[in-house]
């Protein structure tokens, strides 16, 4: 068993097994991950078998001699193949460490792949954390409605609900990104001081590179954008990104609408609606109004651990 590190010279292969890995990504494409390669030191890895078979790839990127499983991505960790076990993953830790002390990086931040994304189960990682003595450096929260069981909207989502009927909310995809994230932009600004870690031009060439997985729903009133949401499209899952909503969309109900129609019909074959984390400051604040809002349709908690592993 040995760690290669990423060239593009391997992308296709990389590309290849993510296609086919029992906990692949789109977004662990070479063509999702590169599109911000500038603001990081890719330190990417491939894991190979002794037969020189590819078993597992490793997204990474290196800052202030800190590996971490990857910044520009919400998670990441080891992508494995359906032949991927227990036993296999103790050593892959080992060859991972081996190479960190190599290389002189002093530690490990990994954030671990949530189970609702896996196409199979591949916690096999988890496992190999505990047995190396990895500690919990970070946990969030993020709201994730169950489809097929689903828990009934709160009283207080089907009131607004109502008030958007009543206001003539409408609900379409929409390929305007850029009067849409002038709304998240000022959302963010206004709220949390904030500002996307996208741009419009950003998730415009994301968008035009994955078509299938990358999708804007909009709520408008006549011609007047009044809400939003950026959805990440996976085989079983859609994730909510970028939520935002005008004042006028937020007293008329226009989420509710939108989330509502997401839920009960577009997604309604997927297993799960993921709202995202609702914590602030590395896990340790909880904005219990925004997680609130999100359980009112029914969400249910999900957590995103992260982890880190010494090299020495």
């Amino acid at each position: 068993m040995k760690l290669v590190s990423y060239s593009p010279e391997r992308k296709d292969e990389w590309n290849s097994f993510v296609a086919s890995a029992k906990n692949g990504l789109f977004m662990f494409n070479r063509d999702y991950m590169d599109y911000h390669s500038d603001r990081f030191t890719d330190h990417s890895l491939l894991l190979y078998d002794d037969a020189g078979r590819l078993l597992a790839l490793f997204p990474a990127n290196l800052e202030d001699g800190v590996l971490y499983s990857h910044q520009g991505l919400t998670f990441g960790g080891f992508i494995t193949a359906s032949s991927m076990r227990a036993s296999l993953m103790l050593q892959a830790f080992e060859q991972l460490k081996t190479r960190l002390r190599e290389t002189g990086i002093r530690n490990l931040i990994y954030k671990v792949i949530p189970y609702i994304y896996h196409r199979q189960p591949a916690q096999e990682d988890i496992y190999a954390l505990f047995r190396n003595q990895a500690s919990y450096y970070r946990v969030d929260i993020s709201a994730t409605v169950k489809i097929a069981d689903r828990i009934p909207f709160s009283e207080l989502r089907k009131r607004g609900l109502k008030k958007a009927h009543k206001a003539g909310v409408t609900i379409q995809q929409s390929h305007d990104l850029g009067s849409y994230m002038e709304l998240v932009s000022m959302t963010l600004r206004d709220k949390y001081g904030t500002r996307p870690v996208h741009s419009a031009a950003e998730l415009e060439l994301l968008s035009g590179r994955f078509p299938d997985h990358l999708k804007l729903y909009t709520a408008q009133i006549g011609d007047a954008l009044v809400a939003g949401v950026f959805v990440f499209e996976y085989e079983n899952l859609a994730h909510a990104q970028y939520i935002a909503a005008s004042d006028e969309g937020l007293a008329c109900g226009a989420l509710d609408a939108l989330f509502s129609e997401l839920i009960v019909n577009v997604y309604c074959k997927k297993d799960y609606f993921d709202f995202g984390i609702s914590t602030e400051d590395e896990g340790q604040f909880l904005n219990e109004g925004l997680i609130s809002q999100k359980e009112g349709f029914g969400a249910r908690a999900v957590c995103h651990e992260f982890f880190e592993l010494r090299s020495d």
